[in-house]
């Protein structure tokens, strides 16, 4: 049974494909063989991102994407994964810089962010950023091969 994507929309000013986003959320999902899973999505803008990276990663700028895994001691019937949350700002400026549609962007920051979600973390070791690095192209490559993304 597919868990629901909760998407939460707190930017103002862009046009986001929000309901395309939860759709490839749910299908990253299932390739990653937790479609059981409850996933929730935040699009936030430059503003609360920094809110949100001073606070928690203790680094006073904004980042692109944000994940927050749910706790492990929540009921054993609770299947939820966590939170993604993305700075379309960020976004907006990273698709610009790397010539990469608002889409494409959008759409890589959502499976860095699940991955970082199912335990994978850049950040311990260059070993782990390698292993992490090629979940994140995996996902991309299935995307692309079921027509989701386009590179």
């Amino acid at each position: 049974m597919m868990m629901p994507v909760d998407l939460l929309r707190r930017a103002t000013g862009r046009k986001i494909p929000s309901r395309r986003l939860k759709r490839v959320a749910q299908v990253l999902l299932r390739l990653a063989r937790r479609e059981d899973a409850e996933l929730s999505v935040v699009l936030i803008g430059n503003a609360e991102m920094q809110r949100l990276n001073a606070r928690f990663r203790h680094k006073d700028y904004p980042t692109d994407v944000l994940s927050f895994p749910a706790a492990n001691n929540l009921p054993t019937e609770a299947r939820l994964l966590g939170d993604v949350i993305i700075s379309v700002d960020k976004a907006a400026a990273q698709a610009k810089e790397q010539r990469r549609t608002f889409d494409q962007e959008m759409v890589t920051l959502l499976i860095h962010g699940i991955v970082h979600l199912l335990g994978y973390d850049h950040e311990r070791s260059a070993r782990e950023a390698r292993i992490m690095t090629r979940m994140e192209k995996k996902m991309a490559r299935q995307l692309c091969d079921l027509g989701l993304l386009k590179v």
